[in-house]
């Protein structure tokens, strides 16, 4: 398995961490519930993967937000998290360029930059969480409070 920046991140932390792999077939690009087919592929509770979700602030800003795949992200609550007047997800041909990923393989971790961070309240949750691992077909296992301190992610209400 190729390491991708994410999993260069948390080793450098040195954060404990597993990579599980699945097989990906791209059916992310055409349908929503992908997380939730993801976990399923894995054998593990869809509460516990995260997807990335990428936006646009009226200003500007980029901001990355994550949050469990059962749910939808509220987009007034997005707005409140970073302070926004308008958000909007960024367009899928605009991800690789802003931050090294493409859809279906973004990982919060090892971006192009570092962008501001919210995480759903609900990974608190949970013992370890799953987010992608930075390319299709692989999640990288973790404590909630080490993507937490790596990302410096703030905690907040994102969901519907």
């Amino acid at each position: 398995m190729k390491k991708t920046n994410a999993m260069r991140i948390l080793e450098a932390k040195k954060i404990a961490f597993t990579v599980r792999e699945y097989d990906d077939n791209t059916e992310h690009e055409l349908s929503r519930g992908a997380a939730e087919k993801t976990a399923e592929k894995l054998g593990i509770n869809p509460e516990c993967v995260f997807k990335t979700i990428v936006m646009r602030t009226d200003t500007k800003e980029i901001c990355v937000f994550c949050q469990s795949a059962v749910n939808e992200i509220n987009l007034k609550k997005a707005r409140t998290a970073c302070g926004a007047k308008e958000i909007a997800p960024v367009k899928p041909e605009e991800l690789l360029s802003l931050t090294g990923y493409v859809r279906g393989g973004c990982s919060p971790l090892g971006m192009k930059r570092q962008f501001r961070t919210f995480i759903d309240k609900s990974a608190l949750l949970h013992e370890k969480i799953h987010i992608s691992a930075g390319v299709r077909g692989e999640q990288i296992e973790l404590a909630p409070g080490d993507l937490i301190s790596v990302t410096g992610a703030t905690i907040c209400d994102l969901v519907l």
